[in-house]
């Protein structure tokens, strides 16, 4: 398989506030909509992301509901701190963070409107020893 690109597309019947929210908080363009679906892309890179109205009839088939359970967008950023203190001032719930973790991420997460968890990072040095007893044998 030769990919020309991926992009998580997300269920949710808060497709006006996930637009809102993504474009206006986390500086994504809107590359595509329609009335069941908004495409988003961050600027200077290929990162895309979608919303989608449940209620579409593209929708893959069964009763099961898209729930964001086990949804981790993770966005790597220059300066964690800085995003972080942005979007606090903007009324943005920091959920958790920031932090840096063992590792070797500092991060902070939040939910949007979708409740989709938002991992924000930026990479930096493990703590000595933490990949030690991960290591492939």
């Amino acid at each position: 398989m030769h990919l020309s690109g991926m992009y998580p597309i997300v269920m949710t019947d808060r497709l006006a506030e996930c637009r809102r929210f993504w474009v206006e908080m986390l500086g994504f363009e809107v590359v595509f909509e329609a009335t069941w679906i908004v495409v988003m892309s961050s600027s200077g890179s290929r990162s895309l992301v979608a919303f989608m109205s449940p209620d579409h009839p593209s929708i893959p088939p069964g009763r099961e509901r898209f729930g964001a359970a086990g949804l981790l967008l993770t966005l790597e950023v220059e300066d964690v701190d800085a995003e972080c203190d942005r979007l606090a001032a903007r009324g943005v719930a920091i959920l958790h963070g920031p932090v840096d973790e063992p590792w070797g991420q500092r991060r902070f997460m939040l939910r949007d409107p979708a409740g989709v968890w938002v991992d924000v990072v930026r990479q930096i040095a493990p703590a000595e020893g933490f990949w030690d007893r991960y290591a492939a044998a």
